[in-house]
């Protein structure tokens, strides 16, 4: 089933903080900033064309840790799709950032970490976009 409308900024809030709660308290620990969401689509900076949202970031900053999830990037990547794939799309994201938040107190900055995995998506991505120019 496909959802009749876009979903609002405070539904997608709503669904994000139901994924929070079921997260395990140790993986929130230190997290002083909590889990946002940004109304904001976040194109990607190292984008080869329009098509590379950042659905949500992991920062460390004055405010201290903190993850947000950007309802206008996932929008724009995900549409018209059923609730229940927004909200897999969304738990897989926040998952993602708590990963990296995880990892980041751990000291796992490189090999074998997330950002390694991360840095093999855009290796990817930029591979296609170099086999489309080909074709």
């Amino acid at each position: 089933m496909f959802l009749s409308s876009v979903p609002t900024f405070d539904e997608f809030a709503e669904i994000v903080d139901e994924e929070v709660r079921l997260l395990p308290s140790y993986a929130l620990e230190g997290l002083e900033g909590g889990v946002l969401v940004d109304p904001s689509a976040y194109l990607h900076p190292a984008r080869v064309a329009d098509d590379l949202y950042i659905l949500g970031t992991y920062s460390m900053g004055i405010t201290g840790h903190q993850i947000v999830l950007y309802y206008g990037s996932f929008m724009a990547a995900s549409g018209f799709c059923s609730r229940e794939s927004l909200r897999t799309r969304i738990r897989e994201t926040l998952r993602h950032e708590v990963l990296h938040h995880l990892e980041t107190r751990a000291g796992l900055y490189y090999k074998g970490s997330l950002i390694e995995e991360d840095r093999e998506r855009m290796r990817r991505y930029y591979e296609s976009h170099m086999k489309e120019k080909k074709d």
